[in-house]
C-alpha cells in the first residue's frame, strides 16, 4: 500500500444524543529524532487498530469543538476548531509522541512525551458543510510532517443530520481544458461529404521524469548526494502516475554520523523519504 495506516471515524453526540461533530480520516506522521548515539533518524508512527476519541467536545457559539484521538502506547492527536457566523476552522492542531514507545523509537536519547503544535492548519469551510479530501497533504512543523487523506469532517452538525454538501480541497478539484470561444477561423462549415472515422489515438505514454540534483549540508559540507529521476505509480480504481518535478521539488532532512534522511516535497505536497 501507499500508506499503511488505520481509519479513525469518530462521531460526537450532545445531550439529545444527536450527532454534533463527525470526522471520518487517515493520517500519519514522520518524525525525526535523536539516537543514543549522537545521529538522527525518522520513524514512521501509524495509526494503531485501536482508537479511542476521550476529550472530544461538540462546541457551540463560545466554545471550541475538539476532536481528541488518543492511540498506540502513549500518543495522541487533537484538533481544535472554532466557527464564526458563517463558516467553521481547524485552528490548532497538537501532536504528543511518546519516545518511550520502543517499537517506533527503538533508540531516542530524549524518553517521554513531546508535543508539538501547529495553528491555522485547515481553511474555513461553511457551516452545514461537509469538508471532504481525499487526495493526501501533509503539515510540517519543527522535526514533524503529518500526512492526511481520505478526509470527511462536519463540524456544529446542525439538526443531528450530517450535511450532504461538500467542499473539496483543491486538490480534489480536476482542472478542466479552457473552452476556446468560436472564431471565423476555428469555425467549421457542415458538409454533405461522407468522412472515413478518424483513426482512435493511442493514449500517449507518460514521459519519464525529469532528473534532478538534491543535496544536503552539514555546516558548510555537503553530506548527502542524489541524482535521480522519480516517478511514482500509484494503485487505485485508476491507475495514478506522476512524475517528481526537480524544478519545483525542495530537499530537506538530516545527517547523522551513521545514518542520512532525504525528504522530498514538491508543489503537490508529494513527500517522498530516503
Amino acid at each position: 500500500g501507499f500508506f499503511q495506516s488505520y481509519a479513525v471515524k469518530v462521531d460526537i453526540k450532545d445531550a439529545s444524543n444527536a450527532t454534533c461533530l463527525y470526522a471520518d480520516w487517515m493520517m500519519k506522521f514522520l518524525i525525526t529524532y535523536e539516537s543514543n548515539n549522537g545521529d538522527y533518524k525518522t520513524t514512521t508512527l501509524n495509526l494503531s487498530s485501536s482508537v479511542t476519541h476521550n476529550g472530544s467536545v461538540c462546541g457551540n457559539d463560545t466554545q471550541a469543538a475538539l476532536v481528541a484521538v488518543q492511540f498506540g502506547e502513549g500518543h495522541s492527536w487533537s484538533v481544535n476548531i472554532t466557527k464564526n457566523n458563517e463558516t467553521y476552522q481547524g485552528d490548532l492542531i497538537t501532536l504528543t509522541y511518546n519516545t518511550n514507545d520502543t517499537a517506533v523509537f527503538p533508540d531516542a536519547i530524549r524518553k517521554g512525551p513531546v508535543t508539538v503544535l501547529v495553528k491555522n492548519p485547515l481553511p474555513p469551510v461553511q457551516l452545514n458543510t461537509v469538508y471532504v479530501c481525499h487526495s493526501s497533504y501533509s503539515i510540517e512543523a519543527e522535526n514533524i510532517t503529518q500526512i492526511f487523506w481520505n478526509v470527511t469532517m462536519q463540524a456544529f452538525v446542525q439538526n443531528g443530520t450530517v450535511s450532504k454538501k461538500e467542499s473539496r480541497c483543491p486538490a480534489d478539484t480536476p482542472t478542466s481544458a479552457p473552452t476556446v470561444p468560436p472564431t471565423i477561423a476555428n469555425v467549421t462549415t457542415a458538409s454533405t461529404t461522407t468522412l472515413s472515422p478518424a483513426p482512435t489515438t493511442a493514449p500517449k505514454p507518460v514521459e519519464n521524469p525529469d532528473t534532478g540534483n538534491y543535496s544536503l549540508k552539514s555546516g558548510n559540507k555537503t553530506c548527502f548526494l542524489a541524482t535521480v529521476g522519480l516517478q511514482l505509480n500509484v494503485s487505485q480504481d485508476k491507475p495514478l502516475v506522476i512524475n517528481i518535478n526537480p524544478k519545483t521539488t525542495i530537499a530537506d532532512g538530516v545527517c547523522g554520523n551513521v545514518t542520512a534522511t532525504l525528504k522530498l516535497n514538491d508543489g503537490n505536497s508529494t513527500l517522498i523519504g530516503f
